[in-house]
């Protein structure tokens, strides 16, 4: 089983599928389900390539995962080329290694040793993987759910391979995130020499009032399972630095907001809209949604996670909804118990991104235990 995910990981990583390309890990995936007896579904939307993968009836579990990474970033820097996967000290080094070909790999390995011994079960098993989590994430899990929901289909449970672990295997289980709602304003002022600022109106400065409203806005207290709603700026630009004597006519800020369920986005969008008025700023803003918060206080899915975890990790995890956005936030508008649970992701996005070949190795058994005790 160990080998079997080491090499697996290794086929995955050697392909540079840097979102929203997969350029063949999705075939390789295919080939081994098909192999088993899934019945293959390739989606491509645009340059995105989904792969849905089902077997068996009824209640229905789905595995969900990426193919593509970010790019490898200075490779001068690594300790070995970010594509050639390599093996030191017990840990995996690798571009996708921990986000998430490893996970994936132990997602078929331990599907693959549970339909090979239980050739039948009471349940469905099913795989969504999409090339594009990694880049604007829209043709791809987004894309296929809708088609899923179109076809009536239903998925009861939902598990999500993302790096979710803080320092050992299993120590954290998503079992919600919190949703994303980004803005570009442009507010507009008048140009003009910057000698003569009587004949010029500055945006600059008639938005500083704006953007410290944005800095002290308080939206709400969060709750038990969700931190208080929080807005960060991420880009402000005006003007242009090589030419110091003129007052630019406009600015742009961007700001993003991650929020809880004690708060919709669009009161969110009336207090932004509010500030504006209330500053008397000539402006056009941009909104950019990217998911409602979901949360999984409770369940079958949950408990199994839970005791699988104890079972092969032997730690009792923690349950949390920090981070970014995940994939998960789709398999919401299916009333699915979603959760995430995967490797550590101390080096994801970093330089020298590696995972603990043994965690891998857990990690599969992990799956394969919650799928013994969904469907047998």
């Amino acid at each position: 089983m160990l080998n079997s995910i080491i090499n697996l990981s290794q086929d995955l990583i050697k392909i540079p599928s840097i979102s929203p390309l997969d350029l063949g890990c999705q075939d390789i995936l295919s080939a081994r389900l098909k192999n088993i007896g899934f019945t293959i579904e390739n989606i491509k939307i645009n340059n995105t390539n989904n792969l849905w993968a089902y077997r068996g009836t009824g209640k229905t579990l789905t595995f969900v995962g990426h193919t593509d990474v970010v790019p490898a970033g200075n490779i001068k820097k690594w300790k070995t080329p970010p594509f050639k996967p390599t093996m030191i000290n017990g840990y995996l080094f690798g571009r996708g290694a921990a986000d998430m070909k490893g996970s994936i790999s132990s997602m078929i390995i331990a599907i693959e040793s549970f339909v090979k011994k239980y050739s039948s079960y009471d349940g469905r098993i099913s795989v969504l993987f999409t090339s594009d989590e990694e880049s604007r994430a829209y043709d791809g899990t987004k894309k296929v759910v809708q088609i899923l929901r179109n076809r009536k289909e239903k998925i009861h449970y939902c598990l999500v391979g993302e790096p979710t672990s803080n320092k050992i295997l299993g120590d954290c289980i998503k079992n919600g995130r919190r949703g994303s709602l980004s803005a570009i304003v442009k507010i507009y002022g008048i140009q003009g020499h910057i000698a003569y600022p009587e004949f010029a109106e500055n945006p600059i400065h008639k938005s500083f009032l704006f953007i410290k409203n944005l800095l002290n806005l308080e939206l709400d207290s969060g709750n038990f399972y969700f931190q208080p709603s929080e807005l960060q700026i991420f880009y402000i630009s005006a003007g242009n630095m090589n030419i110091t004597n003129m007052i630019p006519n406009f600015i742009k800020i961007g700001f993003n907001i991650r929020y809880n369920p004690e708060i919709k986005k669009e009161v969110i969008c009336s207090k932004i809209k509010y500030f504006l008025k209330k500053n008397n700023l000539k402006n056009k803003i941009s909104w950019f949604f990217s998911g409602d918060p979901f949360i999984t206080s409770s369940g079958k899915l949950l408990n199994i996670v839970m005791d699988s975890i104890i079972k092969y990790s032997k730690i009792s995890p923690i349950l949390s909804t920090s981070g970014g956005t995940s994939d998960g936030r789709f398999f919401s508008l299916m009333n699915s118990e979603i959760l995430e649970l995967g490797p550590v992701n101390k080096t994801i996005h970093k330089i020298n991104e590696c995972v603990k070949i043994q965690d891998l190795y857990i990690l599969s058994k992990i799956y394969k235990n919650i799928l013994k005790n969904l469907f047998l």
